[in-house]
């Protein structure tokens, strides 16, 4: 598989190094001639020093046979833009993006990005998983991230805690997946009776989160 680093930071250095172990073939854009040269003695002659957001220097980097390009700058408009530019100009199959700002994941999935990484949401769903809170806790997203799984605890405090599912009136287009008891998945049913200490998988829509959230957690 031929891919495309654009960003030769930490993050596209380490990719790369990966990517070239797995016995892939990689070429990096970095637009800071100095850290280009750093990447070159270290990895060998696989730098395109330059601007990645420009079609010439992905030209160079051989973008029209790239299988995937990866922007992992720290900046999420330059992600945005170098992405933009491999998929419009260059028909590039895949196209994956840092994203640094979680608001931003749907703006890059609407202007065609096919994947998206954030580690600021990463992280926050690794430190929502390790502290107790009463919210929604993010899984992951389905059809570009316009359906959402989510998990819900059921405390003592839930206004469902002693009703059954087929008594809840869910938002519109959303469900309960899978009920969570002493760590047993139980299929769900219209009959299960929700109890304190419940983890319930869901799923909904953006637009219908706060809802399920008022219904399953309270305000």
């Amino acid at each position: 598989m031929y891919v495309v680093v654009i960003g030769g930071g930490n993050v596209g250095y380490y990719l790369t190094k990966e990517l070239l172990a797995a016995g892939h073939e990689v070429v990096v854009i970095e637009e800071d001639s100095a850290r280009a040269r750093q990447i070159a003695d270290e990895l060998g002659s696989i730098v395109v020093a330059n601007d990645g957001c420009e079609g010439r220097y992905q030209a160079e980097a051989g973008m029209g046979r790239a299988d995937v390009v990866a922007a992992v700058t720290g900046d999420d408009a330059v992600n945005l833009a170098a992405c933009q530019v491999a998929k419009m100009r260059f028909n590039v199959p895949r196209a994956i993006a840092r994203v640094n700002d979680p608001k931003s994941e749907k703006l890059f999935r609407q202007l065609a990005i096919d994947e998206t990484v954030s580690p600021t949401r990463a992280i926050l769903a690794v430190i929502e998983h390790e502290i107790p809170i009463h919210d929604l806790l993010h899984l992951a997203e389905l059809e570009g991230g316009e359906l959402q799984i989510v998990e819900a605890q059921i405390d003592g405090e839930s206004p469902v805690v002693g009703r059954e599912l087929r008594e809840l009136d869910l938002p519109e287009g959303s469900y309960v997946a899978v009920v969570v008891r002493d760590d047993r998945a139980v299929a769900p049913r219209p009959e299960t009776r929700l109890r304190t200490g419940d983890k319930l998988l869901a799923v909904t829509s953006a637009e219908r989160e706060a809802e399920l959230r008022s219904l399953l957690i309270g305000e």
